[in-house]
C-alpha cells in the first residue's frame, strides 16, 4: 500500500512513517520545508522518501499528490499552537492551514480516488458536562480558533469524500516535538513549586501507540468518525503532572520527588494566563474502536513510562 503522510516533521507524522516502514508499506512523507526537518534518530522516518508540499497551496497539493498517486493520505499536518491561534494577525494563517489546507487535500483525494485519514481534536466540542463525547455526536460548539478551524477541516473531509477516517485525539505527546511532559520536566528542574489545572478532564495520547492504530485502520474499510486516546481512565492535567513526576523520580531523578517539588492543583480560573478558552470536558468515548475490531491504545500510565525511557530520562 502506498501511503502519503503530511506533517512528518511533527510528533505523529514521524511515528506514522516508522509504523508504515515496520509493516512493509510504501510511505512518502511531506512537510512545508524543502528538506526533512524532523527528528533525526536513525529510524525509518528520517530516511524514507520525502516531498516538500505546502498544504495551503492548492496547486502544490494537486501536483504533489498527482505525482505520487497514493492509496491513502494520512493528514497529520496542522496548526496546533492553540493560544497563538487567538492572535488577530495569526487567525487567517490558522484557517488556511487547518481548514483550507485540509480541503485542498480532500479535493485531491477525491480526484485521485484516494482514501484519507484526518486527525482532529477534542477541541471541536464545547467541553460542557461530564459525559464522554461520542464519535458520531454532532453537537459541535468549539470554544476557540483552533477548534473552529479543525472542525471546518472535518466538514471538508466528510463533504468531499466517502472513504475517510476522522480520528479525534487529545493531549498528544511524542518523541518528535514539544509536549506537556517535556514542559513539566523542564519546569521541574528549575522550580520547587508548580501549579497545574485540575478541572480540565481528558486522557493523553501517545503518538507511538496512535500510529499503530492509524495503520490498523487503513488496512481496513471501516470508515467513519473515531475517538482515539490511550486507555487508563480520565484524568486532569494535575493528575498527569503528578504521575509524570512520580515516574521520573522512580527512574532516579530526585529533583522530581515530593521532597523537592510541590505540585499544587488549581482551577482554570485561578491559573489564568491562557488566551484560548479550553474545554473542561475532553472525555472521549473510544468504545467504537472495540466495536469495529480495533485494538485500543494501552493505558496512558504505561505509555508515559515507555515515553520517559524513549527520551532517555
Amino acid at each position: 500500500m502506498k501511503v502519503f503522510v503530511t506533517g512528518v516533521a511533527g510528533q505523529l507524522g514521524h511515528d506514522v512513517m516508522n509504523e508504515l516502514a515496520d509493516r512493509g508499506h510504501e510511505g512518502i512523507g511531506s512537510d512545508i520545508r524543502e528538506v526533512y526537518s524532523g527528528l533525526c534518530d536513525g529510524t525509518a522516518a528520517e530516511s524514507m522518501p520525502y516531498m516538500q508540499m505546502d498544504i495551503t497551496d492548492t496547486d502544490s497539493v494537486g501536483n504533489v499528490l498527482k505525482s505520487v498517486r497514493p492509496d491513502v493520505v494520512i493528514h497529520c499536518a496542522a496548526w496546533t499552537a492553540v493560544d497563538l491561534a487567538e492572535d488577530e494577525d495569526k487567525q487567517e494563517t490558522v484557517h488556511r492551514v487547518n481548514a483550507d489546507g485540509t480541503r485542498n487535500i480532500a479535493e485531491a483525494c477525491r480526484e485521485l480516488e484516494s482514501r484519507m485519514v484526518y486527525l482532529s481534536t477534542d477541541y471541536i466540542f464545547d467541553g460542557t458536562g461530564t459525559e464522554p463525547w461520542q464519535p458520531d455526536c454532532r453537537n459541535y460548539s468549539p470554544l476557540n480558533v483552533y477548534g473552529r478551524t479543525k472542525l471546518e477541516g472535518e466538514q471538508a473531509v466528510s463533504e468531499l469524500l466517502d472513504r475517510y477516517f476522522i480520528v479525534r485525539i487529545a493531549w498528544v505527546f511524542g518523541k518528535n516535538g514539544k509536549n506537556f511532559i517535556r514542559t513539566m520536566l523542564n519546569l521541574g528542574k528549575t522550580h520547587d513549586r508548580l501549579t497545574v489545572v485540575n478541572d480540565q478532564i481528558g486522557t493523553p495520547t501517545y503518538t507511538y501507540d496512535l500510529a499503530r492504530l492509524l495503520v490498523d485502520m487503513i488496512e481496513t474499510e471501516k470508515y467513519g468518525y473515531y475517538h482515539a486516546t490511550n486507555e487508563g481512565g480520565y484524568i486532569s492535567w494535575y493528575d498527569f503532572a503528578a504521575e509524570i513526576f512520580r515516574q521520573a523520580a522512580e527512574l532516579g531523578h530526585p529533583e522530581y520527588d515530593k521532597d523537592h517539588l510541590t505540585v499544587i492543583p488549581v482551577t482554570t480560573e485561578e491559573y489564568g494566563l491562557s488566551k484560548a478558552a479550553r474545554p473542561f470536558n475532553s472525555r472521549l468515548d473510544k468504545s467504537k474502536l472495540i466495536k469495529n475490531g480495533f485494538t485500543p491504545l494501552p493505558a496512558w500510565q504505561d505509555a508515559l513510562a515507555r515515553y520517559l525511557k524513549e527520551i532517555g530520562l
